[in-house]
């Protein structure tokens, strides 16, 4: 067992920086031993997830190994991405992904009238690099055309306050509903009158993480983690209330790995995350995917690389913000994020921060395919560029 000392608010926002993930990721592994033994990393639950039967429409989805990769060099205009540019891209994703004759059709292929839809996005690093509210009017938009209720979507993360700040408010949507795990009261607090976390109403413990590691917690920094313990509930959202999900993450790096899809869906999906970051960050990338709530509900990956970054994430840092002007579209989460990966490297290596690959970063995809959620070998992964 491995205990952890008390993380006050302002160190989990160091764990939580790219600082923390970039030495996590370049003096723990040794780049031969990628097994869970070799690196001595705690022991977790993941042979429970394992137990249940897989489902038609199981990560990694209708279409395993096949990316497409839209490219619009003017997809920005004025720091803002063109909403009729990236509604083009995202139609010509659709339709390249599915084969499909309609861009109705090809969403049909993912989704009905009667799914309750959760469109998972990633509001952490702030307004100046989070997943743009204009592509997931887009989404939804298509999703309307497609016969999707407007009622039937909502849009969510773990804290809801950080969604309101980047723009996913009830007055920029009218009638999606805009949820999170954690939440705070109109006063601001992380309580009600009896001293209970509103969070906790949000948590399934009939859903979670189990892993061999505990982190205590300061009265500042336990509302952003929910519990203590070695275990990391599932959100109500994920377990309970949507149906299908569509995951929305942004192009972006952490430290010489980069912080997609599955990220996107493991830390953003569970509780007490912070004790999972430095001993087993690729085991939880790899693995809370794998659990029925997330690995038989997600059934499309879009990432938002219209503006992304190549080093200082997943924080944002305006040095390193750039426009790739592209969207990732893959139901395969594994391997869209190694091909996002590829394009992080690649402008890692013209801007001289990085000169070779580190393959260390690519651990958790490695995992992740191991345990069926992709596929992770560059060269079996057909990318399709429109």
């Amino acid at each position: 067992m491995i205990t952890r000392v008390p993380l006050s608010r302002r160190r989990l926002l160091q764990v939580l920086g790219t600082g923390a993930l970039g030495g996590l990721l370049s003096a723990r592994f040794s780049p031969k031993s990628f097994s869970r033994q070799e690196r001595l990393t705690p022991k977790t639950n993941i042979s429970d997830a394992l137990k249940h039967p897989r489902t038609a429409a199981s990560l990694p989805g209708r279409f395993p190994a096949r990316v497409v990769r839209a490219y619009d060099e003017r997809s920005l205009s004025s720091d803002r991405p063109d909403v009729s540019r990236v509604e083009a891209m995202l139609a010509r994703s659709m339709l390249a992904l599915t084969g499909a004759s309609t861009v109705s059709a090809a969403w049909k292929m993912f989704v009905t009238a009667d799914d309750v839809i959760g469109l998972k996005v990633n509001p952490v690093a702030g307004k100046m690099l989070a997943t743009s509210p204009e592509l997931v009017h887009v989404i939804i938009r298509q999703l309307e055309e497609a016969g999707i209720p407007r009622t039937n979507i909502l849009i969510w993360d773990r804290r809801e306050f950080e969604l309101h700040e980047v723009g996913f408010t009830s007055d920029a949507f009218p009638g999606i509903r805009i949820v999170g795990t954690e939440r705070k009261d109109e006063n601001g607090s992380f309580r009600d009158a009896g001293g209970k976390l509103y969070s906790e109403t949000m948590i399934d413990h009939e859903w979670f993480y189990w892993a061999d590691v505990e982190e205590h917690y300061d009265e500042e920094t336990l509302p952003y983690m929910v519990n203590e313990g070695k275990e990391s509930y599932f959100s109500r959202i994920c377990t309970r209330d949507v149906t299908k999900i569509i995951n929305i993450p942004i192009l972006k790096n952490a430290g010489s790995s980069v912080t997609l899809c599955l990220k996107n869906l493991a830390y953003g999906s569970i509780t007490n995350t912070s004790r999972l970051h430095r001993p087993l960050w690729h085991e939880t990338c790899a693995e809370v995917p794998a659990f029925p709530p997330l690995r038989d509900k997600v059934v499309l990956n879009i990432v938002d690389g219209i503006k992304g970054c190549y080093q200082g994430g997943p924080a944002a840092n305006p040095e390193f913000i750039v426009a790739f002007n592209t969207l990732l579209v893959g139901t395969d989460p594994v391997a869209v994020d190694r091909v996002g990966y590829g394009i992080i490297l690649r402008k890692r290596q013209e801007e001289n921060v990085q000169k070779e690959e580190n393959p260390k970063a690519r651990i958790f995809m490695d995992l992740a395919a191991n345990i069926g959620l992709g596929v992770a070998e560059e060269r079996k992964i057909d990318v399709e560029h429109v």
